[in-house]
């Protein structure tokens, strides 16, 4: 018997699921599918992985309903182009569908799988849905890659339909379809944290709700407050593994705060750019930027990643990173900015410790706003702009109650004394960036 796979990615969900929706629709029995990328879980730090725990925890979840909908969900741990093989031979497969994935990595791996696919005459079938507007689908009036988020944002409102945000109907074709039952040996295989080699670590996740409409009806006030617990939407690791569907999110956003909705499509923006120039996930995009001399002092790393600056808000948002994996935009842009102006360390530097801290790590973005704030980027605040860690505190936290939540020794004999003077460490940056821009014109 025939049938089709549903591949599923960074869309841990039944529900409004395009490329699912498209298989249901496929009249072939559907059997769901996730991968345990080992190119991926290899690289992973540490042995006890919040994010593996939470993507294997929903995995599990999406086995159970499957399982209550008379189907088996397949999970397998390797190389994607090689259990996809392994697969072939186990059952007739007659097309792989999946949800497109903008990272340079993905686009590798993608190549791979459809060229396997191809030899076995199986159809590889991709539909956009952790995006609304995708790769080439917003440029310029001249043809070229949009770099200015003010336009751009300009268009996306423009083009943007509430058609465009309407459901797939996934979840309810789902309960309805004809799955495929693979025996009880090959639906048993899925693998455990243990097997593949992993250890439980559970850190806290709002649920994969929407936020409560005064939430985002208040977003554009609160926002920048981080001692408020609902002062932001808190969706971002939702929408990283796909357990809210971004057009349910933008619905919502739409109808309640346009400063949500812009700051949501943001994610569209950075994943258009890193899609179109896949080498600025590890090199500068301003060629002017790419021989800063950095500093890069390991003792002034350490005490950035261990909240040890003697900066109240920069300590307390690298503690709470380290505790919770979570930190409020404004206070990110804060910490990232200390690192890169004032200690004068690489931006990359930064951009991987979040990669191995945050929850929500999502590589466009964080490289998109790494080198925004380095002034490397594509689209990037001024290289000349340095923010003072003390006026971002007066403006977001003026009475220290998010510092002091984290940091209580704060105004104590015990709290150290500033790493580097702002002046100094402004000026410093400053004048080494310009003379490398300039050397680099010669």
């Amino acid at each position: 018997m025939k049938i089709c796979i549903f591949w599923h990615r960074r869309d841990l969900r039944f529900h409004d699921n395009a490329g699912l929706a498209a298989a249901l629709e496929s009249g072939l029995p559907v059997v769901p599918l996730f991968i345990y990328d080992s190119d991926i879980l290899d690289y992973l730090p540490d042995k006890a992985d919040a994010r593996l725990t939470y993507i294997f925890d929903e995995v599990e979840r999406l086995a159970a309903a499957t399982a209550a909908a008379g189907g088996a969900f397949l999970a397998r741990y390797g190389k994607p182009v090689n259990v996809l093989e392994a697969l072939l031979k186990e059952f007739e497969v007659a097309a792989v569908h999946t949800n497109e994935d903008y990272e340079p990595y993905a686009t590798r791996r993608d190549a791979e799988v459809s060229r396997l696919l191809a030899q076995h005459g199986v159809d590889f079938l991709l539909y956009k849905d952790q995006v609304i507007f995708a790769k080439d689908e917003i440029m310029t009036k001249s043809g070229t890659v949009p770099k200015v988020f003010g336009a751009y944002h300009k268009t996306y409102l423009a083009r943007l339909t509430d058609e465009m945000l309407l459901p797939y109907g996934s979840a309810e074709a789902f309960v309805k379809a004809n799955l495929a039952a693979p025996n009880a040996h090959e639906a048993g295989q899925r693998p455990t944290l243990e097997s593949m080699g992993f250890e439980r670590k559970v850190q806290y996740v709002p649920t994969a709700d929407l936020p409560e409409e005064d939430v985002v009806r208040n977003y554009h006030h609160t926002r920048n407050t981080p001692a408020l617990q609902n002062g932001t939407a808190r969706i971002s690791v939702q929408l990283r593994f796909g357990t809210l569907s971004v057009r349910q999110v933008m619905r919502q956003a739409k109808a309640l705060n346009p400063k949500l909705l812009a700051e949501i499509s943001w994610r569209d923006f950075f994943m258009m750019l890193l899609w179109h120039f896949p080498g600025t996930a590890t090199e500068a995009y301003d060629p002017k930027m790419r021989h800063v001399p950095y500093r890069n002092n390991e003792d002034e790393f350490r005490a950035w990643c261990e909240g040890r600056t003697g900066y109240p808000l920069v300590d307390a948002g690298m503690r709470e990173l380290n505790a919770t994996g979570y930190l409020p935009n404004r206070v990110r842009m804060t910490v990232a900015g200390f690192l890169v102006k004032h200690l004068f360390i690489d931006w990359r530097w930064g951009e991987q410790y979040f990669a191995d801290k945050l929850l929500d790590y999502e590589l466009a973005n964080n490289v998109g706003n790494w080198q925004w704030m380095a002034g490397t980027g594509a689209v990037s605040a001024p290289w000349f702009r340095v923010y003072s860690p003390e006026s971002q505190l007066a403006q977001v936290d003026p009475d220290m109650t998010y510092v002091k939540r984290w940091v209580p020794e704060v105004d104590t004999p015990a709290y150290p004394a500033p790493v580097v003077d702002h002046k100094f460490a402004r000026d410093r940056a400053v004048e080494a960036i310009r003379a490398a821009r300039i050397a680099a014109s010669l």
